[in-house]
């Protein structure tokens, strides 16, 4: 860790708080330890709570700042015994154990992205539905089959369905309103300056992706494409249905194209439809979840938002 360089406030509480039994590291001499965990939270609000944890701790620990660009704060403890996350931190804190070697943002790498409850705030086949006058029988299957009880193709088709003879301008409605998951474009903006290629991979439709590609400018986006009819939807979709093996695809078919190596491939969703894509990532990450798919994950993200992403990969002197 460059010593010289001035840390931030909160961290100087963290080290006055944990003086007695801590050190310090930095990310590129973290391997040393057999125990390493990261804590990510909002300085403004939970750097107290952080400290009057670290002044309890029961065990010599080395520190290390985290310092991405945003305004949360994140630290990694590097351990000789293990320490399971305490009760006493409160569900505004994000806690990971670190497992295993992390990708490397600082070097070149690949994140795939689910779009529907991850990218965007919404599943916009349940606010089109809204727009058709289809809402509650539409949102109804979409929650069956994002926790994985319902085979993905069968259902996409059947909500589609719900679909036919709506106007095309919803479409263009809906993508003027689209709610960006809050940290989406601070993350990608801090992942794209270290030369991260980014891509979305969603079951849901075209129109929302492309507008996603082109406002963020990611490298690819692929989702379904809906048939539309003299100005009206048909309750169809055309083309390979993007189902959870085709986003698994995307990110080794994106691996390949860019040579970036498997361990700088990452991927996050929130659905069971994302599991076999967050498998076959060297980092898979559930965001805001369900159980299934963070049953599978790396990690978890369950309080924070996008903005944690940075803080999962490692920062290379």
């Amino acid at each position: 860790m460059d010593t010289s360089a001035p840390l931030p406030d909160w961290f100087n509480q963290i080290q006055h708080a944990s003086a007695d039994h801590s050190a310090l590291h930095n990310e590129t001499s973290a391997s040393q330890f057999p125990y390493r965990y990261r804590l990510i939270w909002d300085p403004a609000v939970d750097t107290q709570a952080v400290c009057q944890w670290l002044s309890k701790a029961g065990q010599e620990i080395s520190l290390c700042p985290l310092l991405r660009q945003n305004s949360l704060a994140g630290i990694e403890l590097g351990c000789q015994l293990p320490v399971p996350r305490p009760g006493v931190l409160n569900d505004r804190i994000e806690w990971f154990d670190v497992c295993e070697t992390l990708p490397s943002l600082s070097e070149r790498g690949l994140l795939v992205m689910d779009m529907d409850s991850t990218a965007i705030e919404i599943e916009c086949i349940d606010e089109l539905a809204k727009m058709a006058g289809k809402g509650d029988e539409v949102a109804e299957v979409t929650e069956r089959a994002m926790q994985g009880e319902l085979d993905f193709e069968q259902s996409l088709r059947q909500r589609v369905a719900a679909l036919q003879g709506a106007d095309e301008s919803i479409i263009n409605a809906l993508c003027q309103e689209l709610p960006l998951m809050p940290g989406l474009e601070v993350m990608v903006k801090e992942l794209q300056s270290h030369g991260w290629q980014i891509a979305l991979a969603s079951g849901g439709f075209t129109p929302f992706v492309n507008y996603l590609k082109e406002k963020l400018s990611l490298t690819a986006a692929f989702a379904n494409e809906l048939v539309v009819d003299d100005g009206k939807l048909t309750g169809e979709v055309t083309g390979t249905v993007v189902d959870a093996q085709y986003k698994a695809s995307v990110l080794s078919r994106l691996g390949d194209e860019f040579a970036i190596p498997h361990r700088q491939q990452v991927a996050i969703g929130d659905g069971a439809n994302d599991i076999p894509m967050i498998q076959a990532a060297a980092l898979g990450i559930a965001f805001h979840a369900k159980p299934k798919l963070k049953a599978e994950a790396c990690a978890s993200i369950d309080n924070l938002d996008l903005r944690v992403l940075p803080y999962l990969l490692a920062l290379k002197d």
